[in-house]
């Protein structure tokens, strides 16, 4: 099983990269989870500009989602919301609706912040966000607090209880695909 992550910073030292690193570190056997790093090169939206050839990056964008049988998301809160070069991806990536690879893919939201709620807004509109396009968003969280203190150097998380909840979030998002696997050759 194949996840592409996606980190909702631009930050060279982005506490939300650096989580997507932990979870694909701590990824279970058979669960290969790839982190995309393409956020920074997605021109802002422009409907003119959307048209039958996207631009590369865009394009980039749409294949690696269509190629992953799921995706991670990790981000930061800006203003009780999510950055806008998330959003603006995001956009990009679900149009146009009938055929967007956001449809029906399943989905887990993550997120890490300075503060201490652990980004749990900004997950919430992402959540809501992402099942707006069609993506089927697991229902479970991980706010890490305080990120500036929440990692080792080595880059893992000091809390046991952030492993569990790890754990909870990277199985429930293999269940769905294994679901869609199994759905697959009865739609064929």
């Amino acid at each position: 099983m194949r996840i592409l992550a996606i980190s909702g910073s631009l930050r060279r030292d982005s506490h939300n990269t650096r989580l997507l690193r932990h979870l694909a570190e701590q990824a279970p056997a058979g669960l290969e989870i790839e982190i995309w790093d393409g956020l920074r090169s997605i021109p802002p939206y422009d409907e003119d500009d959307d048209i039958a050839a996207a631009p590369r990056p865009v394009a980039e964008l749409r294949d690696a989602i269509a190629e992953a049988d799921g995706l991670l998301f990790a981000t930061p809160e800006y203003n009780s919301s999510i950055p806008g070069a998330l959003k603006n991806a995001i956009d990009w990536a679900s149009r146009p609706r009938a055929t967007t690879p956001l449809q029906g893919k399943p989905a887990a939201v993550v997120g890490a912040s300075t503060g201490s709620f652990g980004a749990v807004w900004a997950q919430a509109e992402l959540r809501k966000v992402l099942a707006s396009t069609g993506a089927r968003v697991i229902d479970l969280d991980l706010a890490v607090a305080r990120a500036h203190e929440a990692f080792d150097g080595d880059g893992a998380l000091h809390s046991a209880d952030h492993g569990t909840r790890i754990d909870e979030i990277l199985e429930a998002l293999a269940h769905e695909i294994e679901r869609d696997a199994q759905l697959a050759p009865a739609a064929a």
